[in-house]
Order: C-alpha cells, then structure tokens, then sequence
C-alpha cells in the first residue's frame, strides 16, 4: 500500500510556491560597520559618487551676508540690467544701439569676472571659462552689430567676396 507522499504547498495554477527568503531566526543582526569599533577615517579625496554641486570659483557673495539680496548680487544684475535695456532699444528699432550694448554688457560680465574676487551668481563654471564664453560672446555680438547693414560702420572685404562668391 503505499508510499507516503508529502504534500507541498501548492500555487496558482499547480506550481509549488517558492520558499520564503526570511531567516528563521527573529534577532535583529548586526551590520558590518556597527561591528567594528574604530571610526571610518575621513579621507580628502573626491567621493566617486557625487552628492552635491561644488560651487563654482569665486562664487560666493558680492557683499556682506547681512545686505539685501540685490546688493549680494550686482555684478550680475549690472549685467543683467545692461542687457535688458539692450534688448529694450533693440525693440524699439534701434537694432545697432541696442545689440552693442547686450554685447558691451557680455564684456563687461568677462571683466568683472576677471576683476572681483567674489561674483555672486555671475560665476557659473571656473573663472577662465567664464571670461572666455562672456569675452567671446560679447565681441562677436558686437562685431556682428557693427558689420549689420545698412550701411555698416566696420566693413571686411574678405567677407564680403565670400558672400559674392558663395551666391554666384
């Protein structure tokens, strides 16, 4: 007669359910670290994963930490400030004056960049790279607002042979 067969547990569809992965033992267990009894050394490297945003060189205030806000910040509010009423008179037709002022503004950005120790929010990447992206924005726009037509206050004959040259 017979063999005994053990039932196990079954699931949807007939399957055997899987065990459960709980340990059988209710003691809380103890973590690597809580075993040790030294604290971790700090060390001075760079963490491999990032838990935070440095903050960019010479990024700190304007001002004293007790001024208003708009003091901590007017490097650039000078140059936002400068920019807008470049934009401004650009709106109002008077393209040339206004596209050489939101340049003059980009430059002056590189200069006080280059200048203060402490930028506020102007400072966004390393100081080199900012004077450079600020400097290199600033002349174009302005070159580019002086050489716009009609009649042009720089002119470069090179550039205008190309013009002629690529159209024919």
């Amino acid at each position: 007669m017979g063999a005994s067969v053990s039932e196990e547990p079954k699931g949807p569809q007939g399957a055997p359910e899987p065990e459960s992965s709980v340990p059988e033992s209710s003691e809380p267990q103890e973590s690597p670290e809580a075993q040790s009894p030294e604290p971790r050394k700090r060390t001075r490297r760079f963490p491999s994963i990032t838990r935070d945003t440095a903050r960019p060189e010479g990024g700190g205030r304007a001002a004293a930490g007790d001024a208003p806000a708009p003091a901590r910040q007017w490097p650039m509010l000078t140059v936002l400030g400068t920019t807008g009423l470049g934009l401004l008179l650009t709106a109002f037709d008077l393209f040339r004056v206004g596209t050489i002022l939101v340049g003059v503004a980009l430059i002056a950005g590189a200069v006080l960049r280059w200048a203060l120790p402490s930028v506020g929010m102007l400072a966004v990447r390393s100081r080199f790279t900012d004077m450079v992206t600020y400097g290199v924005l600033g002349v174009a726009i302005t070159l580019l607002a002086l050489m716009a037509q009609p009649n042009p206050v720089i002119e470069i004959p090179f550039l205008d042979e190309t013009l002629h040259f690529t159209i024919s």
